[in-house]
């Protein structure tokens, strides 16, 4: 659904433009691209370029004017470098800082590399000599010194030094640009952070930065976070045809998946690998986009309660030993990919062959066109007809996969709005639906005798039980409830109670 662009879309790599030469038509292509119900996605770090000639680069001009970017010990601008070359650094902490970071952001809707990142130690002119920069002790990293790869400890923020702010950096930055886009567009941002810190969920998505191309990136790439992924293939180096396909498998199960590369390595697209490959490729991809349903209403579940999307096994099966060290297999609440339970998960047309299993460890066969996800007992997992796109998917018919139990149960949800509204679950404006699956005889011979309807408006003129018209109700203007009785409704149908004004 997205087209992603890395920094080269920007003039001189200064962010908040772009290329007028290779990118003189991005307006037009962006509108294309949403025509086609498609998103577009720029990267936006937060160096901002401070050599361009005075009047040319507002950004920077405008910034200086408001007082808006990290100062260094003495009280000046500190000057970095980054991607465009120096480079001065917002400091997300002062009001006024969010207050321009909203009027620079208007026409840009992502953010990538959200660390106050320097190719240089401090800044240009050094660090001064005090223990803020080289404090008693100092964690393993790479380096050696707080400041490598990033700005001066001792750098002055409105709330405090960059030595107690630092990791709040991209925090800081995530919550002005969620408030930014919010007042631009008017309805649900979207935004991805490499920087995270407790709390990080209420603003962004979490990528986890350049990774290898191989085989133990891709193992250690099982998420964690509720709204976190990692580059399928990673972008370091050239992979293979069999790690690209099975990364893809992996991360079509990623809370967020995307394909990303780096200039130098080789392709690594799906149709540049040979037929067997593009089509295990587009079977995951497929399934992703069936079960894009469940997964919205898993995120539904992490916004509510604070439950998890992606999971491990022993939070699960907190009991279970085995599940403490398991971790080349995650959960969906359901749903497990990569181990054993009840059931595969099917994709539309194929029923899949069932099979249960008691907590044993089991080698199951997997081709390079499979990857073995399995539903556990007791789910209904909520699927849709896969489209080109999530706006083209949401439109088609849904279909229930149910694992039923050993006692015969199977239960599931749907969590459904329009997908893009703001505060659709604080004002109520969604649907909730709740699948039960399941051969039960305790309700035989009960009936519904009658229904009271509090809300209703204005008195009704007619009322119907399952299509046939009921006589006997009553309406109170006062209290606004319609009660409906004399009603021999079955409970262990399904009914339906309708009325008009």
């Amino acid at each position: 659904d997205v087209q992603w662009n890395d920094l080269d879309y920007a003039d001189k790599r200064r962010v908040f433009t772009f290329d007028p030469q290779r990118f003189v038509d991005l307006p037009d292509m962006v509108k294309e691209f949403h025509q086609k119900g498609m998103k577009y996605i720029l990267i936006l770090d937060p160096g901002i370029s401070s050599t361009s000639p005075p009047g040319t680069y507002p950004p920077f001009d405008e910034g200086q004017r408001r007082g808006v970017f990290i100062r260094n010990s003495t009280g000046q601008t500190l000057i970095g470098k980054v991607w465009p070359g120096p480079t001065a650094f917002p400091d997300f902490t002062n009001p006024e800082t969010q207050s321009w970071w909203e009027d620079c952001i208007r026409e840009f809707h992502s953010r990538d590399i959200n660390e106050p990142d320097s190719f240089v130690q401090g800044s240009m002119e050094g660090c001064p000599d005090s223990d803020l920069e080289s404090p008693l002790y100092v964690p393993r990293l790479v380096g050696g010194q707080l400041n490598t790869g990033t700005l001066c400890m001792s750098a002055q923020q409105n709330l405090s030094t960059h030595y107690n702010l630092h990791n709040l950096y991209g925090l800081t930055e995530a919550s002005a640009t969620h408030s930014a886009l919010v007042k631009d567009r008017g309805s649900r941002p979207f935004m991805l952070s490499r920087s995270s810190f407790p709390g990080i969920g209420r603003f962004s998505g979490v990528w986890t930065g350049d990774v290898r191309s191989d085989w133990e990136q891709l193992r250690y790439s099982i998420p964690g976070c509720p709204w976190r992924g990692r580059m399928c293939v990673g972008s370091g180096g050239d992979t293979t045809e069999e790690v690209c396909v099975r990364w893809t498998q992996l991360g079509a199960f990623y809370p967020f998946m995307r394909n990303h590369n780096d200039k130098p390595n080789a392709p690594q697209e799906p149709y540049v690998f040979g037929q067997e490959a593009q089509a295990a490729m587009r079977s995951a991809v497929t399934l992703r986009y069936s079960l894009l349903p469940f997964l919205y209403t898993l995120f539904y579940h992490a916004h509510t309660s604070a439950d998890t999307v992606a999971t491990p096994l022993f939070l699960q099966f907190p009991s279970d030993p085995n599940c403490h060290t398991i971790d080349r297999q995650f959960l969906w609440p359901g749903v497990r990919a990569g181990g054993s339970g009840a059931g595969c998960l099917p994709t539309p047309g194929d029923l899949g062959q069932p099979f249960y299993s008691k907590g044993q460890y089991l080698l199951l066969p997997a081709p390079l066109d499979t990857i073995n996800v399995h539903v556990r007992e007791g789910h209904i997992i909520p699927q849709q007809e896969p489209a080109l796109t999530t706006s083209a998917s949401r439109s088609n018919p849904f279909l229930l996969t149910v694992a039923l139990s050993a006692g015969g149960w199977a239960w599931g949800d749907l969590f459904w709005d329009d997908g893009d509204s703001l505060d659709t679950f604080q004002r109520g404006d969604y649907s909730y639906v709740i699948f039960i699956a399941g051969q039960n005889g305790a309700l035989d011979g009960l009936v519904l005798g009658g229904v009271r309807v509090f809300g209703v408006p204005s008195p009704p003129r007619y009322v119907w039980a399952n299509g046939k018209k009921v006589r006997d109700f009553s309406y109170r203007t006062d209290t606004k409830v319609l009660t409906v009785t004399s009603l021999a409704l079955p409970m262990s149908e399904v009914f339906e109670v309708q009325w008009t004004s």
